[in-house]
């Protein structure tokens, strides 16, 4: 009947988000509770933001400290239900193996003669000096991604390609001498620049420049033979003129000894 599965996030530093999933033999009307604390606190807290979905049980609760280290106490959670058939499971939890970074946003994107700038915003909460980022572009319509691992919150892509688009997104990662976690944090929106030369239009002007050279080589041949017959009309064939001029004769003299 007891919670298994059990697993914690700690988002950026300023909130963590658990899971679970109900006991094998739990009734489907079990109602689990989340109890949480940690060396400062005056006594246990309850998290009280619930979740259930796809029969995952979740809940989340603030959690930050007022001074940003590389050392955090230890934090013990319980999950139980008020009812006796549940029985209670505990777990301790460092959470510098459950640091998410956040989510970088406001990526911005320029073009610098060949090269691309990329910039986007910091986390507020975690020190610049302890998160790393990774930057992956696609040129054109191609699948296959190109990565960029930088220090700081901005990149340049060089060598660009004139008339090709480019789409960028960006994700960060703690350093391991800061954090000993294995979160990367979620994508960023992708970002595009730069616009594709029509490929359709390609194709249709490879078929279609032929046709017309050929087309309009053919008029200007039928042309030309029209023209040439005008400016240079053909000689008459000397013998065929006298073939007709003793044909003619000849029938004169038949229809007078007629006569």
């Amino acid at each position: 009947t007891a919670a298994v599965n059990l697993s914690c996030v700690w988002h950026n530093l300023e909130y963590m988000a658990c899971t679970w999933h109900p006991g094998e033999n739990a009734s489907s009307d079990t109602n689990y509770t989340l109890f949480y604390w940690f060396d400062g606190l005056e006594s246990h807290k309850k998290c009280s933001n619930y979740s259930i979905h796809q029969g995952i049980f979740g809940c989340v609760f603030n959690l930050s400290f007022p001074k940003v280290t590389n050392t955090y106490p230890t934090i013990s959670i319980l999950i139980r239900d008020d009812s006796e058939d549940i029985r209670p499971v505990c777990a301790s939890k460092n959470p510098t193996t459950l640091v998410k970074p956040a989510t970088p946003r406001q990526v911005t994107l320029s073009k610098v003669n060949d090269e691309i700038n990329v910039k986007w915003s910091e986390s507020e909460t975690i020190p610049e000096s302890c998160l790393s980022y990774e930057v992956i572009y696609y040129s054109g319509d191609l699948d296959e991604a190109s990565p960029i691992i930088v220090e700081k919150n901005s990149a340049s892509i060089p060598s660009i390609v004139p008339n090709t688009k480019y789409t960028i997104k960006v994700r960060a990662y703690l350093k391991p001498e800061c954090y000993s976690t294995k979160f990367y944090s979620d994508w960023s929106e992708e970002a595009s620049i730069g616009e594709n030369t029509d490929s359709t239009l390609h194709f249709v002007l490879i078929i279609t420049i032929p046709i017309i050279v050929a087309v309009s080589t053919i008029i200007l041949l039928v042309y030309l033979k029209r023209l040439k017959i005008l400016i240079l009309p053909p000689i008459p064939d000397p013998r065929e003129i006298l073939k007709r001029m003793f044909g003619e004769q000849n029938e004169d003299s038949q229809v007078s000894k007629k006569l």
